[in-house]
C-alpha cells in the first residue's frame, strides 16, 4: 500500500491561500483518477480539485470552511499496490477544473441582434490588492495565539474595511485552530452596520442584533460568500474614489446594418458568432488611446497609467453572483482575434473552465445593461480602476436627420453610453469627451469595413 498527499495546489502569482468550501468525498469513499475530491474558493474564482491517483480516501486534514495555504495537505488516499508514500502536489491550476460561473451572449433588445453577454457590475472577490496592501503587508502585531493568526486577505479586508488590530481580537474565529477567516470577517462588518455609537466615546461600540427588527413573516435568506464579498467590494469602491458620471447617446445605425451584412459570412469563415460585445469594446479601446489617463489607477498621491490594455467583460452568472472576465492587450487584437477572444472567454465561463489569470490585472471595465432592458446605469467602478463604461439597449427611434436638403425624420437605432469615472483624477470634461470619443468611433463606423 502507498499513500498519495492531496495538496493545495498553485492557482496564479497573487493567490496564496483559499477556502475549503465543500467536502465532496467522505472517509472511506473509494477515489478514481480525475475524481473531485472538495471545493475551494479564493478571492477570485471558486473551483474544484480532482485525484491524480485512484484509491481509498483515508484522511481529511481540514474542515468546511477552513484557509488552506498554497501547498497544504488537504487529504490523503490510500493506493493500491507498492508505491511509495507520495508528497506531490495536486494538479496545477491550469490542469484543474474550476468551479467558475456562467455566461450568456445571447440575443436581446431589438429585433434578434442585440446578442451582447449580459454583464453587471464587478465583484469585490475579484479586486487587485490594494497599493497600501503592497507597501504594509504587515500592520498587524504577530502572536503566538491561533486566533490573532490573520492572512493575507483577512488582513487586506481589514485595511479596506478599516478594521483595526484591536476590533479583530474580538472576531470570534470559526477556522482551523480558531482562526478567523473570510466569512468571519464579513459577518463582523454586517453586524458592524448596526452600530450605534455611544456620545463622545467612539470606543467601544454597542451591537444592536439584527434578529431584533425581525418579525415572525419575514424570510431570512443567508448572504452567498459572493455575495458577501461583492457587497464589501461596493462599499470600498464607493469610500474610495469619487465618483461621477457622463452619459452620452450613440446612433448605431450604421454600425446595425454593417453587422447585419457581415455576421454570416464571418459565421461561415471563422466558426464564431460576431456579436456586438468586440464592435463595442473596439470603439472603447479607441476611446482609451485617446484618453490614456482613463486607463490608470490610483496609488496615494501618484497616478500609474497602465500601458497595457486590459479590458474587463462584467458578467452576471446564472447564480446571481457576478465575474469579469478580463482580455489581456485588447489593443492588440484585430476585429476577428478580439471576437475570438469574447466568444472563449464567455464559452469557458459557461463550462466553469474560467482561470485566476483570467480574472485579474483588468486596467478598464465594460459592462451591458442593456441585456436586462435598462436604457442606462451607472456602475460602480472595479477598484483600482478609475473607470467603467456601461451600454443600455439597443432602440429603434425617430430622430431628426439633417441633410444639405434639409431635415427629415427617420427610424434610427440608438443607445445610451454611461460612464463611471474616479474624480479624484477624471474632470468632468475629460470624462465626458471620453464616451463622446467612443460614441463618434461607433456613430462613423465604415459601412464598407473588411474583416
Amino acid at each position: 500500500m502507498g499513500k498519495h498527499f492531496l495538496k493545495l495546489p498553485k492557482m496564479g502569482e497573487s493567490v496564496i491561500e483559499a477556502t475549503l468550501t465543500k467536502w465532496l468525498k467522505e472517509v472511506g469513499d473509494p477515489i478514481e483518477v480525475d475524481d473531485v475530491i472538495v471545493e475551494i474558493a479564493t478571492d477570485k474564482v471558486d473551483s474544484d480539485v480532482p485525484s491524480e491517483v485512484s484509491g481509498i480516501l483515508i484522511e481529511k486534514k481540514f474542515s468546511e470552511n477552513d484557509v488552506v495555504q498554497i501547498g497544504e495537505v488537504m487529504a490523503v488516499i490510500q493506493t493500491d499496490g507498492d508505491t511509495p508514500e507520495v508528497e506531490s502536489a495536486a494538479p496545477a491550476f491550469e490542469e484543474v477544473v474550476e468551479k467558475e460561473m456562467a455566461i450568456e451572449f445571447e440575443p436581446v433588445a431589438v429585433e434578434e441582434s442585440q446578442d451582447t453577454p449580459p454583464v453587471e457590475v464587478p465583484t469585490y472577490a475579484l479586486q487587485d490588492p490594494s497599493p497600501e496592501f503592497e507597501k504594509n503587508p504587515e500592520p498587524f502585531p504577530a502572536s503566538s495565539n491561533a486566533n490573532e493568526f490573520y492572512s493575507p486577505l483577512v488582513k487586506s479586508i481589514a485595511r479596506a474595511e478599516q478594521i483595526s488590530a484591536a476590533e479583530l481580537k474580538q472576531i470570534e474565529g470559526t477556522g482551523k485552530n480558531n482562526r478567523i477567516t473570510k466569512k468571519d470577517v464579513l459577518s463582523f462588518l454586517e453586524q458592524r452596520k448596526e452600530v450605534v455609537l455611544k456620545p463622545q466615546a467612539p470606543r467601544p461600540v454597542a451591537y444592536q442584533k439584527p434578529e431584533a427588527r425581525r418579525k415572525a413573516e419575514d424570510q431570512i435568506i443567508e448572504m452567498s460568500r459572493m455575495a458577501k464579498l461583492t457587497a464589501s467590494h461596493m462599499i470600498n469602491s464607493k469610500q474610495t474614489s469619487a465618483h461621477v458620471q457622463s452619459f452620452i447617446e450613440a446612433d448605431l445605425t450604421n454600425l446595425w446594418d454593417w453587422r447585419e451584412k457581415v455576421k454570416n459570412d464571418f459565421y461561415e469563415r471563422e466558426g464564431e458568432k460576431l456579436t456586438f460585445t468586440p464592435l463595442l469594446i473596439t470603439a472603447l479601446i479607441k476611446a482609451l488611446k485617446d484618453f490614456p489617463l482613463l486607463n490608470s489607477s490610483v496609488d496615494g498621491d501618484t497616478i500609474v497609467q497602465k500601458k497595457a490594455i486590459n479590458i474587463g467583460m462584467a458578467a452576471a452568472m446564472a447564480d446571481g453572483n457576478l465575474i469579469v472576465p478580463v482580455i489581456k492587450n485588447a489593443d492588440h487584437l484585430n476585429l476577428v482575434g478580439l471576437a475570438k477572444s469574447v466568444n472563449d472567454l464567455a464559452l469557458r465561463a459557461r463550462k466553469q473552465q474560467l482561470k485566476p489569470d483570467e480574472v485579474t490585472d483588468g486596467t478598464f471595465t465594460f459592462t451591458n445593461i442593456g441585456n436586462f432592458g435598462s436604457l442606462t446605469g451607472t456602475p460602480i467602478i472595479n477598484q483600482p480602476q478609475v473607470g467603467i463604461v456601461a451600454v443600455g439597449v439597443i432602440r429603434k427611434m425617430p430622430a431628426v436627420i439633417e441633410t444639405s436638403q434639409g431635415d427629415s425624420i427617420a427610424i434610427r437605432k440608438k443607445m445610451i453610453i454611461s460612464h463611471s469615472y474616479d474624480h479624484r483624477i477624471i474632470n468632468g470634461a475629460m470624462g465626458g469627451q471620453f464616451i463622446k470619443s467612443m460614441a463618434d468611433y461607433l456613430e462613423q463606423w465604415d459601412e464598407n469595413h473588411t474583416l
